[in-house]
């Protein structure tokens, strides 16, 4: 293949809008990146403007290709990932209608009790395959429903973060299916909407505001001249469908069957493998479906996970990261830190709860803090905590499968070896790290390149793009230390819980 053939993978995240160049090999040539700006107007609101989210984006595209020093005529295709659910809302003339609801807001968890309660979500459970939560469409549909009535009435378009983002790129009013396959509207099993789920929701108005269904690869429409202005590519560039993030992360860590397990350890702390057949049981956070059709995503996830080394460095070490004025050298320094101090030799145990929790309804803290007790020996149980989260998820998932040989790590929380052995030493099985920093723009940047052509298939393109960069083998004797701490983490959560 011509190494003129470029693509562009755009990932709307939680907290960073990125822009990333490839070459057909998956090599990275670029990258841009812009902060989210969250807003929370009260507690439990978690939101962020439409209209900047957009023009930060186009930003970041237009300073990738300007750093990548290519012609805009070598960028082949484009396409997005980006968190799921939320609520991206435009209105009835296709305007941003309000504020987009991140995936992390929890106004509506009253619905979420009350739905519960009146068994509703067993009654929606065969069909959506996934458990209820409150940042889900459908509870945040009932909550603007009863509480901003006019924005109810106002809405258009029902959209998921990338899918607001290809919009905006193309014109095009559509949505991609396994981003809605994990919003609790449709029927996974059987790849549509769902008007039943909408009406035990008491939403049936809302079957309107779908849009329709597109593949991960399918040409989703082409840049708008407008967009083009402001990002510096050509009219005309072919835009793919794009794909949940957690499926972007899956293909480019190289997830083609049920051989592999992939672990996201981001914002969000996500856990999962693919199958041919669909789970529906009520102890799985989530089943959804994969980009390559015929295929279906388990996944077991909370926000329990690398975001929690995000709260202690903005709330304990931001001077710090301020004078390192982003050299690299802050974080791995936090890396030095935690390596210094030996697993044996601390209990202190930290509950990754600060976001909320895989296990109830309890708070994040510390415990076992006393004056011997430093910054390294708090980061330490920091990322000994996420880690425990993550285990206790995968814990969940062996009730289904078998304990997988190898796992594809990515996220935050892989780009630190550090860590990246930790995970290793408390799962106990071989940790492997996909090549690339952006993993996630990199399987949107594979939607780009099957839609186009340049890739006859999302095996074709992955075999092509993906392949693994490190393997950190589990030491046995670490391991050992480490399930005895994992077993006085499940023991402390018990007793809060029973408190």
């Amino acid at each position: 293949m011509p190494q003129s053939t470029y693509f562009i993978g755009i990932d709307n995240g939680g907290t960073m809008s990125k822009a990333a160049v490839f070459d057909a090999a998956g090599r990275e040539v670029a990258m841009a990146s812009r902060r989210v700006n969250t807003i929370s107007p009260r507690p439990g609101w978690s939101e962020r403007d439409m209209g900047a989210l957009w023009m930060d984006t186009a930003e970041a595209i237009r300073e990738a290709v300007a750093k990548s020093g290519l012609a805009p005529g070598q960028i082949k295709g484009l396409a997005c990932t980006g968190h799921g659910n939320g609520l991206y809302l435009l209105d009835k003339a296709g305007r941003p209608l309000r504020h987009a609801i991140n995936s992390s807001d929890s106004r509506a968890q009253s619905y979420v009790e009350r739905w519960l309660k009146e068994g509703i979500w067993e009654k929606v459970l065969p069909r959506t395959a996934q458990s209820l939560w409150a940042a889900q469409p459908a509870p945040l549909l009932a909550w603007l429903r009863d509480n901003e009535p006019g924005v109810f009435r106002n809405t258009g378009t029902v959209f998921m973060a990338k899918d607001y983002i290809r919009h905006c790129l193309t014109g095009e009013r559509l949505a991609e299916i396994t981003d809605m396959s994990g919003t609790g509207l449709m029927s996974v099993v059987e790849r549509r909407y769902d008007k039943a789920v909408l009406d035990a929701h008491a939403l049936p108005e809302v079957a309107a505001w779908l849009a329709p269904l597109v593949e991960s690869a399918d040409l989703a429409g082409s840049l708008s001249r407008e967009a083009a202005g402001l990002t510096g590519l050509l009219p005309g560039t072919p835009v793919a469908g794009g794909m949940f993030d957690i499926d972007a992360c899956a293909l480019s860590s190289g997830i083609l069957d049920s051989s592999l397990f992939s672990i996201v350890a981001g914002t969000w702390g996500n856990n999962q493998y693919i199958a041919r057949q669909p789970l529906i049981d009520r102890e799985l956070f989530m089943t959804s479906c994969y980009s390559i059709p015929g295929w279906f995503l388990m996944l077991e996830g909370s926000p329990t996970s690398a975001g929690n080394l995000e709260w202690f460095i903005d709330t304990f070490l931001a001077g710090e990261r301020r004078a390192a004025a982003g050299s690299g050298a802050f974080y791995a320094d936090i890396s030095a830190q935690v390596a210094r101090i030996k697993p044996a030799d601390s209990q202190l145990l930290f509950l990754p709860f600060l976001y909320g929790c895989n296990c109830g309804s309890l708070r994040g803290g510390f415990h076992g803090l006393d004056s011997s007790h430093g910054t390294g020996a708090l980061l330490r149980a920091v990322f000994e905590g996420v880690a425990f989260a993550h285990f206790q998820h995968i814990e969940r998932l062996l009730k289904f499968r078998d304990f997988p040989s190898v796992i594809r790590f990515t996220g935050g929380a892989a780009k630190d070896p550090v860590w990246c052995q930790i995970f290793a030493d408390v799962i106990g099985v071989p940790v492997e790290v996909p090549s690339g920093s952006e993993l996630g723009a990199l399987g949107a940047a594979m939607a780009a390149s099957v839609a186009t052509g340049h890739h006859t298939g999302f095996q074709d393109a992955v075999k092509a793009m993906a392949s693994v960069d490190k393997i950190y083998e589990p030491a046995a004797e670490q391991t050992a230390i480490y399930r005895a701490k994992y077993a006085a983490y499940q023991a402390l959560i018990q007793k809060l819980k029973a408190s």
